[in-house]
């Protein structure tokens, strides 16, 4: 085995003697003079393995590297030569949807360090709308099991030690709708009473705040000098992304007298005075103003735009030249493509971590956030997301060495820790399953299927029975090597069962479009009873490694289906 081919990421250097073996011993120390911050150098002798770090983070990174080539040789020591790295970008992240609606355990959010640390990831930040226990807007979250201020401070002590900044996030414009429902906060609402989405579906109460009204300012401030003061970072993302209907209600007439961004900015830099204010270096999504390139210039240059796309096609190069152009700092921030999918789809988030980590390169990006979310009930399960979590920390790492990287086998050596060689293809495969069903962005068809309903009719009825079936036989054969897996992780029968009920999902979502078409073998009691089975066994599996909060709302996704089969059935 090469075992170079196996890191994940790999170095961008090294120098091997294959023939010879180096010792067991390691011998630390840190000299600048070994290049940029974060790099490092290893000398595998005779005697053991040397390592020379830039800085403590080159060190601990040398330490990584380590490790996976403990892994990849065996039973036996690595080999003798010098590797030399450091990373492309200087910021490489994870962010987690802990809002939409799975909120981790703690002990889950550690194991996942541990692992983005090994990655040499070195951020990590928790997309939150609702899911901080804040003092005095207990309605908010009552029935959500947030975070608490003692868990962010222990989990922001436990990555600070990995070398992860863990970097506060709160959404402040947009996606306040899990606070604009209740009655105290509806008076902020642009649009208390609903509006229709850009895709055409109804949104039946506020989503976005009211940036005219000063009451929107005095709620996000509260909520700032609560949540900041539990972490050590001096990065804050307010989100203020996807502010779909600003203009549509009270601000409207504003919107049309100055021009939707132009409201849009004028809130932005009210909320970046507060950041300010509080000696954090505020980061926003930079969706909105990319609506109007000619007030990106606008932005204080002391602030950081994060630039997300989640498509293979999308036009980053465009992008992140404008913001390059304005001499905003930026970062590029694509997926894992894992939400509203079930199973993953392995090709748009090969090409959309790629192709992202490509053009933030080219124009200056400082960063690299990788996201994963949980819109429409996060069905998808944790394992799902860890083919784009891998393939993201090795392109940001070193693109040039990891754009060919054997993905599969670093998944089964580095993540699964599967000895039989199963789970890297394997996952790599179930992401595919969706391809038989005609591509759409953000998504797969399947998934609509499974819980779309007549509201996104649009998304599955042109499928055909013979769509349906061919998914199928790829699922069958994707999943079918799973008894073969031997996984080397605590949690191993825990990751077979939920790729066990991915696939239920997955199956279902070909027999009800069957049954939708009338060609359905099964009928609605038996396809009822496996609906069933399958939220039965989400719902253990959710508690496995999340709160209770989420859980309900996650479950009534699938619940239309027992409505749809029991009208069948009288």
């Amino acid at each position: 085995m090469n075992a170079i081919s196996s890191l994940c990421p790999a170095p961008r250097k090294c120098l091997w003697r294959m023939n010879e073996r180096c010792g067991s011993g390691t011998w630390e120390t840190i000299d600048p003079k070994v290049g940029r911050a974060q790099a490092y150098r290893v000398n595998l002798e005779k005697d053991g393995a040397h390592v020379v770090g830039a800085d403590a983070a080159g060190v601990f990174y040398a330490r990584q590297t380590l490790a996976q080539l403990r892994r990849a040789c065996g039973d036996d020591a690595a080999p003798q030569g010098v590797i030399e790295d450091w990373p492309d970008y200087p910021v490489r992240g994870v962010m987690l949807d802990v809002s939409r609606d799975k909120v981790p355990t703690m002990p889950t959010l550690f194991a996942l360090v541990d692992l983005f640390a090994e990655l040499k990831i070195n951020q990590l930040q928790l997309y939150t709308e609702h899911t901080f226990a804040y003092r005095g807007h207990e309605e908010v979250w009552r029935d959500a099991s947030p975070l608490t201020a003692d868990e962010i401070r222990r989990l922001d002590a436990y990555c600070r030690a990995r070398h992860i900044d863990l970097v506060p996030n709160q959404n402040s414009f947009g996606h306040m709708e899990r606070w604009l429902k209740h009655p105290r906060y509806e008076p902020l609402a642009e649009k208390p009473d609903g509006f229709t989405m850009p895709w055409g579906t109804r949104f039946d109460s506020g989503f976005t705040l009211n940036p005219l009204d000063p009451r929107s300012l005095a709620l996000i401030e509260d909520l700032y000098d609560q949540l900041l003061p539990n972490f050590t970072s001096k990065l804050f993302n307010v989100g203020c992304d996807e502010t779909f209907d600003l203009g549509l209600g009270k601000s409207k007439a504003e919107c049309e007298r100055r021009g939707k961004e132009r409201v849009y900015l004028d809130f932005v830099l009210k909320i970046y005075e507060q950041v300010k204010r509080r000696g954090r270096t505020m980061q926003f999504w930079g969706d909105i103003i990319l609506h109007k390139p000619e007030l990106i210039g606008e932005l204080p240059k002391d602030l950081i735009a994060l630039n997300w796309g989640y498509e293979a096609s999308h036009p980053f190069e465009k992008e992140t030249r404008a913001f390059a152009d304005a001499g905003v700092p930026f970062y590029v921030c694509p997926g894992t493509s894992s939400w509203t999918s079930i199973t993953g789809r392995t090709d748009n988030a090969i090409g959309n971590l790629k192709s992202s980590a490509a053009c933030g390169l080219a124009n200056g990006a400082i960063g690299y956030l990788n996201t994963d979310w949980g819109d429409l009930g996060h069905l998808q399960y944790l394992p799902v997301s860890y083919l784009g979590f891998a393939a993201g920390a090795a392109y940001s790492w070193c693109l040039e060495s990891n754009k060919a990287l054997d993905l599969a086998l670093a998944l089964d050596m580095h993540v699964f820790r599967d000895s039989a060689g199963v789970m890297g293809k394997l996952m790599m495969d179930l992401g595919t399953v969706h391809h038989a069903a005609r591509e759409i962005g953000n998504g797969t068809r399947l998934f609509w299927t499974l819980v779309g309903g007549e509201s996104r009719k649009n998304l599955w009825e042109m499928l055909t029975k013979e769509a349906f079936d061919e998914s199928e036989r790829r699922l069958d054969a994707a999943v079918g090597p799973l008894d073969r897996a031997k996984i080397n992780r605590a949690d191993a029968a825990l990751i077979e069962d939920e790729i066990r009920n991915t696939a239920a999902m997955a199956r279902h979502a070909c027999r009800v479009g069957r049954f939708r078409l009338g060609v359905e073998s099964l009928p609605a009691s038996d396809l009822a009873e496996d609906v069933r089975k399958i939220i039965q066994e989400h719902r253990r599996l959710w508690l496995a490694r999340n709160r209770p909060g989420g859980l309900d709302d996650s479950a009534a996704r699938l619940a239309p289906l027992l409505d749809e089969y029991e009208r069948r059935l009288h």
